[in-house]
């Protein structure tokens, strides 16, 4: 059963699926139509997950479920990362790899693979400062307390590439 994003508790567990680039209007309507009608059937052990999806920047999906009466189970995962490779293949667009970085830069949102992203933390290009989405966010309370879209100094990205910088 599918509600409303903001209808979400905020213990709700959430996953983060970054698209490799910002998708057109088209391509946000038919994702957006598969993986309503995935949430309007998604069950764990035959029990209907109550669940819920947005899309932000037209670029990153959100998809969290209420595990207050049912969780998501291990084999109900696998059944949204399929749907998930599967719209990936119909779209022609990267969503499921999690290792790219993803950022702000000149007001665009980039993508690195983390070599990369290292590469221009090492000559100065991005810094602590730089605003990063922390896709790795696994409840509803993480976005909506500002956790999501940050500078790279309040989130794991500090650790990964910017480990001089003090805590």
């Amino acid at each position: 059963m599918q509600i409303p994003f903001t209808s979400l508790p905020a213990d709700a567990r959430l996953w983060i699926f970054a698209a490799a680039r910002p998708l057109n209007d088209a391509e946000q309507q038919r994702l957006l139509g598969l993986v309503d009608a995935f949430l309007d059937r998604w069950t764990a052990h035959n029990h209907p997950l109550t669940s819920a999806r947005e899309l932000r920047y037209g670029q990153f999906l959100f998809v969290a479920v209420d595990e207050s009466s049912a969780g998501a189970s291990g084999c109900s995962i696998d059944a949204m990362v399929r749907s998930m490779s599967a719209l990936e293949q119909e779209l022609g667009v990267e969503l499921v790899n999690h290792g790219p970085v993803l950022y702000r830069a000149n007001g665009q949102i980039v993508r690195d693979d983390r070599p990369a992203f290292a590469e221009r933390a090492r000559r100065g290009e991005v810094s602590p400062d730089t605003v990063v989405f922390n896709n790795t966010l696994t409840r509803v309370a993480d976005v909506r307390d500002g956790r999501w879209e940050v500078p790279a100094r309040d989130s794991w990205h500090r650790r990964a590439f910017f480990n001089s910088s003090p805590a």
